[in-house]
């Protein structure tokens, strides 16, 4: 409900400030409780820090269950290797984590700035969410002790914690859809042409009518979603799963959507239509699955 709210005020914003997150929730849900006191505290301060994740790789196929970026064992470290895209706060970051393959299965491991061959890249232009720094970054034997392996020497389980992000994300879209709609609606109901308001004309009353359909239907899933994973319920991942693509799916049509009830002042910056369809976007993008 908080990240849907904050989402429906500003996205670029939102996601800025619920970076840390990307490093907090999985440690809260799996990681040792020596990880949990070393590295919740500095998260939590009254001054805000940037801590981050990198998962997204810059490859066609990618699949967050299969990363071309790997680990290895040696001694009492793990080796790292690869490359990674799209990471929040990567240049600024205190410490981030790193998922990558370990003999076939995802894992996290708890990566310092100050890590010796890790190499942060200049950061990404975009087509929205200009208030979100991202950065390319390369691993070339990336050196982190043994007790930095997310969950310990047992690991983890990565669906849960993609789960997560996926609800999370998945209530941001529904935000930010709920925001386009309701600007539209109100546009259209104000705005004459001819004569005749906007939102009587019966075409553009039957787009805010599957608007707002495709919205509340989305809004439950992702809530259905976020229940089953409180609960532990087994089938948790794949509704996370359905929640996001739904909701992304709703994001990019009902931000189209509303540009097009805006006319020629959907295609201006004094609307913000034109920013929620740009910002809208990202989401397929930062979870590859616009062409996975």
């Amino acid at each position: 409900l908080a990240a849907e709210e904050m989402a429906y005020g500003d996205l670029s914003a939102t996601l800025a400030v619920m970076t840390p997150g990307l490093f907090v929730v999985p440690i809260l849900l799996a990681g040792t409780e020596e990880q949990k006191q070393q590295y919740i505290p500095p998260v939590i301060e009254m001054e805000w820090k940037p801590f981050t994740a990198a998962l997204m790789e810059p490859h066609f196929d990618f699949d967050p269950n299969e990363l071309r970026t790997t680990a290895r064992r040696e001694g009492d470290a793990y080796v790292l290797e690869g490359e990674k895209c799209y990471v929040p706060y990567a240049a600024d970051a205190e410490a981030m984590i790193v998922y990558a393959n370990l003999d076939g299965q995802t894992q996290g491991f708890i990566v310092p700035r100050e890590s010796e061959g890790l190499e942060v890249g200049e950061r990404m232009k975009l087509l929205g969410l200009n208030a979100l720094p991202l950065y390319p970054l390369k691993l070339n034997g990336v050196r982190v002790p043994a007790a930095n392996r997310l969950g310990g020497d047992e690991g983890h389980d990565f669906e849960t914690i993609l789960a997560s992000s996926n609800v999370a994300l998945a209530a941001m879209a529904i935000g930010v859809s709920r925001a386009a709609l309701d600007y539209s609606m109100n546009y259209a109901k104000e705005r004459e042409v001819f004569g005749v308001k906007v939102a009587q004309k019966q075409a553009i009353a039957f787009m805010i009518a599957e608007m707002g359909t495709w919205i509340e239907a989305n809004r439950l899933l992702v809530w259905e979603a976020a229940w089953m994973l409180d609960k532990g319920k087994p089938e948790a991942a794949k509704h996370a799963y359905l929640a996001l693509t739904g909701a992304m799916d709703t994001t990019m049509m009902v931000t189209d959507r509303a540009v097009q009830i805006l006319g020629g002042h959907g295609y201006i910056r004094e609307h913000p239509v034109e920013m929620w369809m740009r910002n809208g976007r990202g989401f397929a993008t930062f979870r590859g699955l616009a062409i996975v």
